[in-house]
C-alpha cells in the first residue's frame, strides 16, 4: 500500500511538504476518525479497478486468440496450395 503511494506521490512529482499540506488538509476536513473510512473506501475503489482492467485484458486475450486460431488455418491452406503447384 505504501509503495502505490510512493507511486502516485512520484508521478504526480509532489515534494514533502507539498504531501505533508495535503495531509494537514484531509485531517482538518476529516478529521481523525474519518481518514481510516477515506483510506478503506479507497483501497476497495482500486482493488476494484483493477479487477475491472484485469478481466478485460482476459476478455481482449480470449477475442484475439480466436482471430490468432483462423489466421493460422488460413497460413496452412496458403502453404497447403504453395505445395501443391
Amino acid at each position: 500500500m505504501a509503495l502505490l503511494y510512493i507511486n502516485i506521490i512520484l508521478f504526480l512529482n509532489l515534494g514533502g511538504s507539498e504531501v505533508v499540506l495535503i495531509l494537514f488538509v484531509v485531517l482538518l476536513l476529516f478529521g481523525g476518525k474519518g481518514i481510516p473510512n477515506i483510506a478503506r473506501t479507497l483501497g476497495k475503489g482500486i482493488r476494484e479497478f483493477k479487477d475491472a482492467t484485469g478481466n478485460i485484458q482476459k476478455d481482449i486475450q480470449n477475442g484475439t486468440s480466436h482471430l490468432t486460431e483462423q489466421i493460422n488455418e488460413q497460413i496452412q491452406e496458403v502453404k497447403r496450395e504453395i505445395e501443391k503447384e
